[in-house]
């Protein structure tokens, strides 16, 4: 029976580790296509045109796009109480630590975190924006496609998770800072 055990737990793991393997490829597809896209709204806008896609305008690109690709650095590391190195993480330093690789100094507390930059809808997310669960106890970093990249809790691991189920149903608000 333990070697049954065994072999199942072993199984899970794995399992779940192809599934973050499958969703950070999908992110990073996502996130090289949309830098692509603002790109090239950039460019157009640059000579005069007017920068559109299939008739519809395209937004100015956030500003912080790029801690999307930061972030995506961390998947795997262990979430650490207070934790706020890449030896390990709990959800407010590891936002805190992905924007400070680009310069922007935030606080260790998703709290604090909640009150900066302009509230955003569920609806109006960008890559990059902060989002806020449970009374903003806990938060992550919207990479797009309805998912976020988070440090969840202990004995979990930076990961990618969906928008949907419990997280939509426990969504406190997003912040773009």
């Amino acid at each position: 029976m333990y070697s049954s055990i065994k072999g199942e737990i072993q199984r899970i793991i794995a399992s779940e580790h192809a599934r973050q393997l499958a969703l950070a490829r999908a992110a990073t597809a996502r996130y090289d296509t949309q830098q692509q896209a603002q790109a090239l709204a950039l460019q157009q806008t640059a000579i005069g045109a007017s920068a559109s896609v299939g008739g519809a305008s395209v937004a100015p690109p956030s500003q912080y796009t790029g801690v999307v690709g930061i972030a995506m650095r961390y998947l795997g590391v262990p979430y650490v109480w207070g934790g706020s190195t890449p030896r390990g993480f709990d959800c407010s330093g590891f936002v805190a630590y992905v924007f400070a690789q680009i310069g922007v100094s935030l606080p260790h507390s998703s709290y604090a975190m909640f009150g900066m930059g302009t509230p955003v809808s569920i609806g109006e997310l960008q890559p990059g924006d902060l989002v806020f669960f449970t009374g903003a106890s806990h938060m992550g970093i919207y990479i797009g496609g309805g998912q976020f990249i988070h440090s969840p809790h202990t004995g979990d691991v930076v990961k990618i998770s969906s928008l949907s189920g419990y997280y939509s149903s426990n969504f406190a608000g997003g912040r773009r800072v």
